[in-house]
């Protein structure tokens, strides 16, 4: 493609005006319009420089005629219009998770292959610098590995009503346990075997059969375990609420950063979510008396990239799959085994009991 990428900016909120920033960086695209329900659009579109601006997405596309869409609404949207928007003959750029339901995941991979056009799904920690060198000390560990995390968020206000609108769709451990259940998956490069899953309705505000938090519990075939927490409302305690921590055979990993003593609400500060800082590098060696030989090693991270920043790499990537015809199929599969994977997750805490992987 050798002129200018023509791409619609579907969704104007966090993600999707932060991926418009990216674009609107990089000159190979040009953004042809913003579409969302509300006012944040006209926001984006001052901060840009003036863009056409869209209620409806059908009458975006049919339009503006994209070469690539990029969809950062809610999820229970992202499997319609990222099919039209294949059909229409355009590539995909579509946030976590990529649908509601492994049917919709496995049609959105048709019809991307029917249409012979990329998709990328916004997996960001794939693109975090400081979150692949934790990949990558977390496989120094031996097997079988242990993996502790969470993102509890203390949410009010307008970030309670973005938290309340995706539960009408998912709850918190489906929309966000894509991520470390990946990050689970290339840490320990096996096959997970089970889920077990536990979820608790702590408000009035969202539906009877859904809940605002859970904790997911995964095995896989080589031994190792892990377990995933997330929480959101106005009750969701702030005094750990992340804990990101790997355990091997030979000592341990965690993100090391101060989350005890913030400001009441920052555990919903996006720009905080991915931030890594520092790493801790325990080691389990002994001496004859079995006595630990090493202090722990604290490791600083690579250059720390803001949220706007690590959204131009997600789209860097998507860039050069588009012109290089980069092969995305193994993406997608580790895409759709995630969002099974979670899902089973979800299935567990409404019947109680553990899911087998296939």
């Amino acid at each position: 493609m050798s002129h200018k990428i023509n791409i619609l900016v579907v969704g104007c909120g966090n993600m999707g005006a932060s991926h418009a920033r990216a674009y609107h960086k990089l000159d190979d695209f040009n953004i042809v319009g913003l579409v969302s329900r509300g006012d944040s659009k006209q926001r984006l579109s001052d901060e840009l420089g003036g863009l056409p601006l869209f209620d409806n997405f059908d009458d975006a596309l049919a339009s503006t005629s994209p070469d690539a869409v990029c969809i950062s609404t809610y999820p229970k949207t992202h499997a319609e219009y990222t099919i039209k928007s294949l059909e229409a003959g355009a590539h995909v750029f579509v946030e976590k998770p990529i649908s509601e339901t492994v049917e919709d995941a496995e049609a959105i991979v048709a019809a991307a292959e029917k249409a012979n056009k990329k998709v990328v799904v916004g997996y960001i920690l794939r693109h975090h610098p400081g979150w692949k060198k934790f990949i990558d000390l977390a496989q120094g560990l031996g097997k079988p590995l242990v993996m502790r995390m969470n993102l509890n968020q203390q949410s009010t206000g307008s970030e309670w009503n973005v938290h309340k609108n995706i539960m009408e769709a998912m709850s918190p451990i489906v929309d966000c346990g894509v991520h470390y259940v990946d990050v689970m998956c290339q840490m320990t490069k096996a096959k997970p075997i089970s889920v077990h899953a536990i979820g608790a309705r702590l408000s009035d505000e969202i539906a009877e059969d859904q809940y605002n938090y859970g904790q997911l519990q995964v095995r896989f075939d080589d031994g190792s375990i892990g377990w995933y927490e997330s929480g959101w409302g106005p009750m969701m305690s702030e005094q750990a609420y992340f804990v990101k921590d790997i355990i091997g055979p030979k000592g341990s990993v965690s993100i090391s950063k101060n989350t005890f003593d913030l400001p009441r609400g920052s555990s919903a500060e996006v720009e905080s979510h991915v931030s890594v800082q520092k790493f801790r590098l325990h080691h389990s060696e002994k001496d004859e008396n079995g006595k630990l030989t090493k202090e722990d090693d604290i490791i600083d991270a690579p250059d720390e990239a803001s949220h706007d920043e690590l959204c131009q790499f997600e789209q860097e990537h998507f860039l050069k799959a588009i012109q290089e015809d980069v092969d995305l199929s193994d993406h997608l599969r580790e895409v759709v085994h995630t969002l099974q994977i979670v899902l089973a997750s979800d299935e567990s805490v409404k019947t109680g009991k553990a899911v087998e992987l296939g």
